[in-house]
Order: structure tokens, then C-alpha cells, then sequence
């Protein structure tokens, strides 16, 4: 019975895993002429997924009647947000990208075999009640990821962020697994609950601290938090767009769900411990991200850099160690999930009467006045990103510093607060091209459908429509940030 109830608790990742293997042998058969077909099955196999994980959010599910495999994996309320964030970052991929492949005529079977078996990676990672899940979950992931940022092997740019993302993650992964090993040898434990346990006995010995310090600092890297950034602007420009698509959203929101679990979870009976590195890297990572970008004239690199700024703002959510910074965090993750996708999606219609890809923020001169609709949605992304009302961006700013004055980090709020004013200055000059400037005229291509929608689609939600989605949004944060708090 204990199985049976394990293998219903997991059915989103069987899914993912017998798809995916389903889907392997028609590559195989199929060639690159099913890829098309093999992105639309994979995009229904991670809608079901998501209608698989959405009970769970929406009953607030917590407890022992979650855990599964002797309490390595848990199918609580907060896996549950974080996987439909992910499963909608992977699917957005996953549409844009055959328009974008087929003008290089790249497109490859692989592509959406690459995005599924990453998504399984990224659900057993936001599901993990043990360090071995955890890092299981996590190679698999970054596995697919390194193939994925050197998929376009056509560009040489594509070839070299992969080379990067490759080396750099491994270094992370080092660091996360020597974590790891430092924290089962002074706590005994490998299961979160365990960790917890033992953290919470007495006072904490040195080498439990530095265990804690190398795991943050694996889990760092994953998140471009600074100062362990430095991969985030060439992968983001060298990757093919879909694939930095999918990088700003799916694995992003996975990375910050596996370091809210852990640092809540396995080290919340200590948070003194991690607190003061939590605050260090958003402090750090909100000023490298706004200082960085100003002089940026490559879109994405520009959009490299707000990531890192974003993770700042988000962290404060975390440094707070309460359930209402918990929940703060995990809104403003999901806002910032959707303007990632729709600033991606504009980006990929940003194309020249070839079809090429224009990335240069100065050839976006007088935009509005060629393509005022296009121009219009890439002004809301950047508002929102900067966290100007009326726009939803700056709900998930608010939000985040309202739990941290709550949590009596007023000074954290404050340089919070000052520095989103410094960010504005590089949003407002894209505006400032798109607007102001002397028309180029570059940007001719026509855009293809699915991006129109999503584009349309992404847009309202961070219009001032998306305060409509408040109510429903912090129910669905506060069951999932109520699980992350529940100590059996």
C-alpha cells in the first residue's frame, strides 16, 4: 500500500519520465521531421502535469500524507506552485521555439526531449525532502541544460555560452555536493526533516556552518545570485533565445523553490545561520544587477542582468525566514515568471526583413513609431520589470518589502527601495529608443502567431488587469508557503 500511495503521489514525474521515453523512440524513428509533432505531444504531457500538481496547491496540501519513498520526495502545496510555474515556462519554450529553430534550420527532435526530461529534473528538485533527491534532481536538470545552451551549434556564441554553463555549473555542482556530504557528517542526517532535527538539538558546530555556507553557495550559481553571477549575461547572449526563455523561467523558478526548502526546511530550526549570507547575496546581487546593466547594449544581456537584480528583491522574501516573506517571495516569483516570458517572447520578434534577430537595443530606435504594437508590450515589460505602478511588477515589489519591514529588516527594505530606483534608469533608456529616438526601421520580420498570443497573453497579466488575479494569487502563495512552515 505504501507503494501504490508513493506511485500516485509521484504521477506528474511518471508522466514526464514514460512520455519522454515514449517520445525518444519516435525521434528515433521519426527524425527531425516529428519535431514539430514531438513539441505539441510534449506541451499536452505538461499540461497534464500541471493539472496533475494543481489539487495538491489548491487544497493546501501539507503533512505526512504528502511524503512518499520514505520521505525522500514530498507532493505538498508548494512543490505544486513551483511545478506549474515550471511546467508553464517549459511549455512557453517549447511553442516559441520551432519559428525560431526553423529559420536556422535547426530544429531537431531532441529539442523538446531535452525540455521534458529537464522539467522531470526540476520536479523532483522542488519536491525533495533529502539531499540525495535534491541532488539527483538537480543533475538531471543541469545535464539537459548544458545540451540546451550549445543547441544552436551552427553559432558559435551558442557553442561558447554552453562550454561556459558547463564548466561554471560543474564547479557549483562541486561545491553543492561537498555541502552536502559536510552536513550528513555533522548532523547524520540526509533527510531534510532529520537535518532539521538535529540542527535544532543545540548550538550549531562549526562544520555544520560551513556545510550550510557550500550548499547557499551551489544553490547561488543556479540562481545567478551574485557574487556567483557571472555565467548569466554570456549564457543569456549566447544561447539561443527560446532556450534563455526557458532558462529566465523553468529552471529559475526551480532553483529559488529548492533554496526556499531547504534553507526553510532543513535549516529553519537555525536561520540565524544562513540569514546574514541570504541578505549579503540579495543586497549584493540587487546592486551588481542594476550597476551591470546600465551599460549594456545587447537586450539580452540587459535582460541577464535585471535577472540578477530580480533574485536580489526576491531574496529579501527569503532573508525574512517567516511565512508571510515565504509567501512574498513566491508572488513576486511568479509575476516575474511572466514577465519573463513575455520580454522573451518580444525579444523573439525583434527580427530583421531576413528573419535575423535583432538584439541591439540602439537598432530598437523609433520602434513605436514602425511597430507601435510590439513596442508598446516591450515598454510594459520594462515598467513592470522596474517595478512601476500601475503595472504587476510592482505588486511583487511591494509585497516583498512589506514582509520585510514586517520582519523588522526595515534597512534591507530601505536599500531595497533605493535601488529600484537606480534599476529604472537602464528599463527607461530602452523605453527612452523605443520612443524618443530617430526611427531605424531594422526590425521588419513578420511575427509568427504563437508568439503574438503569448506576447498578448503575458502582457495583460502584468497590465494593471493582473490586481484582479491578487486575491486568487496570495490564497494560492499562502497555501504553499503554509506547507514550507508545517513541522510534522
Amino acid at each position: 500500500m505504501e507503494l501504490v500511495r508513493s506511485l500516485h503521489l509521484v504521477a506528474a514525474e511518471e508522466l514526464l519520465s514514460v512520455a519522454g521515453l515514449i517520445l525518444l523512440l519516435v525521434a528515433a524513428w521519426g527524425g527531425d521531421k516529428a519535431a514539430r509533432a514531438i513539441s505539441i505531444a510534449s506541451v499536452g504531457v505538461l499540461t497534464v502535469c500541471a493539472l496533475l500538481a494543481a489539487p495538491a496547491l489548491c487544497s493546501g496540501a501539507t503533512g505526512p500524507d504528502t511524503l512518499a519513498f520514505g520521505g525522500q520526495y514530498k507532493a505538498d502545496a508548494f512543490s505544486a506552485f513551483a511545478k506549474l510555474l515550471i511546467y508553464a515556462g517549459a511549455a512557453v519554450t517549447l511553442i516559441v521555439a520551432p519559428a525560431f529553430f526553423d529559420r536556422f534550420k535547426a530544429m531537431r527532435a531532441e529539442f523538446p526531449l531535452l525540455v521534458l526530461f529537464a522539467s522531470l529534473g526540476m520536479g523532483m528538485m522542488v519536491s525533495a525532502s533529502d539531499l540525495l533527491t535534491l541532488y539527483l534532481g538537480l543533475e538531471l536538470n543541469s545535464l539537459a541544460s548544458y545540451v540546451l545552451a550549445a543547441f544552436l551549434r551552427s553559432d558559435d556564441r551558442s557553442a561558447e555560452s554552453g562550454l561556459k554553463y558547463f564548466v561554471l555549473g560543474s564547479l557549483a555542482s562541486g561545491i553543492l555536493l561537498y555541502g552536502v556530504s559536510l552536513t550528513y557528517g555533522f548532523t547524520g542526517h540526509t533527510s531534510f526533516a532529520g537535518i532539521r532535527a538535529a540542527l535544532g538539538a543545540g548550538p550549531m558546530s562549526v562544520g555544520a556552518t560551513f556545510g550550510v555556507v557550500f550548499i547557499l553557495a551551489g544553490l547561488a550559481f543556479k540562481i545567478s545570485a551574485a557574487p556567483f553571477h557571472m555565467w548569466t549575461p554570456d549564457v543569456y547572449e549566447g544561447a539561443p533565445t527560446p532556450v534563455t526563455t526557458f532558462f529566465a523561467t523553468a529552471p529559475k523558478a526551480a532553483a529559488l523553490a529548492l533554496l526556499m526548502r531547504i534553507s526553510l526546511e532543513a535549516f529553519g530550526a537555525q536561520p540565524q545561520a544562513w540569514q546574514q549570507i541570504v541578505i549579503f547575496a540579495s543586497l549584493l546581487s540587487i546592486v551588481i544587477g542594476a550597476l551591470g546593466a546600465i551599460g549594456q547594449d545587447n537586450i539580452k544581456r540587459l535582460m541577464a542582468y535585471s535577472s540578477i537584480n530580480n533574485v536580489g528583491f526576491m531574496l529579501i522574501g527569503l532573508a525574512c525566514a517567516t511565512q508571510n516573506g515565504a509567501a512574498a517571495m513566491l508572488i513576486y516569483l511568479a509575476i516575474y515568471v511572466a514577465m519573463s516570458v513575455a520580454g522573451f517572447v518580444a525579444i523573439l520578434m525583434l527580427r530583421d526583413e531576413n528573419g535575423d534577430p535583432v538584439e541591439s537595443i540602439a537598432d530598437l530606435g523609433g520602434l513605436s513609431k514602425t511597430r507601435p504594437g510590439l513596442a508598446a508590450a516591450l515598454a510594459a515589460v520594462m515598467f513592470s520589470l522596474a517595478g512601476i505602478p500601475p503595472l504587476f511588477g510592482f505588486w511583487g515589489k511591494f509585497v516583498v518589502f512589506q514582509a520585510a519591514v514586517q520582519a523588522n529588516l526595515v534597512a534591507l527594505a530601505a536599500i531595497g527601495i533605493a535601488a529600484s530606483v537606480i534599476g529604472a534608469f537602464y528599463y527607461l533608456k530602452v523605453v527612452k529608443v523605443m520612443y524618443f529616438d530617430e526611427a531605424v526601421d531594422k526590425v521588419r520580420g513578420k511575427s509568427d502567431a504563437a508568439h503574438v498570443v503569448l506576447l498578448a497573453v503575458a502582457s495583460l497579466f502584468i497590465s494593471p488587469l493582473g490586481y484582479l488575479l491578487t486575491n486568487w494569487l496570495h490564497a494560492l502563495a499562502g497555501n504553499a508557503a503554509a506547507a514550507l512552515f508545517h513541522v510534522a
